[in-house]
């Protein structure tokens, strides 16, 4: 399976200057951000293995996939399981039916309107939900060609790696291992 994070946000430009929430509730991707998505895009097209794509809800791993989807031409469907962990203002999440509005041919079928949960989850319950999310995927016939669109939180917790915007990581649920690690430009 690969594994993207989502391309640079404008959270991720204020948060990253000055260590504080900037308040900026689900925020979208920046220019950097849209080039990273692109990138990503590129380098997962290289690889040619890729057939379906999993997103987390949030509005910057929605552009992300996007991005991705066109340029190879694939389905996008959502699981919140791979969302980011609820604790800054950027992880208020955006009502499903906005979402579906601005991205009609995603896949939100399942998806609660309110969906993401109070900014007080522990590490203990990021962690046991990467994990529900592992094994589920050690259970699809398809996770060798899975991209999952995500998170630093989530992909940390999933994989023990910490990641910068756009990275793209090959992953294997059923033994745990990072297959190869590329940064983002």
């Amino acid at each position: 399976m690969l594994l993207v994070r989502h391309g640079e946000s404008h959270f991720n430009v204020h948060f990253s200057k000055t260590r504080i929430d900037p308040g900026i509730v689900d925020p979208s991707l920046t220019r950097r951000g849209i080039e990273q998505a692109v990138t990503a895009a590129e380098r997962i097209a290289d690889l040619g293995r890729t057939k379906r794509i999993i997103a987390s809800p949030y509005w910057r791993t929605l552009q992300t996939a996007e991005i991705i989807a066109e340029h190879l031409g694939l389905p996008v469907f959502i699981e919140p399981l791979v969302r980011e962990r609820a604790f800054f203002a950027c992880d208020q999440g955006t009502p499903r039916f906005k979402l579906a509005a601005r991205w009609p041919r995603f896949e939100f079928m399942g998806l609660p309107e309110t969906w993401w949960p109070n900014l007080d989850e522990t590490v203990e319950q990021l962690d046991r939900r990467s994990a529900e999310f592992q094994l589920n995927a050690t259970e699809m016939d398809d996770w060798e060609s899975l991209l999952v669109v995500s998170h630093w939180g989530f992909i940390r917790a999933l994989t023990g790696e910490a990641v910068t915007n756009g990275t793209v990581l090959g992953f294997d649920p059923t033994s745990n291992s990072v297959a190869f690690h590329e940064p983002a430009t």
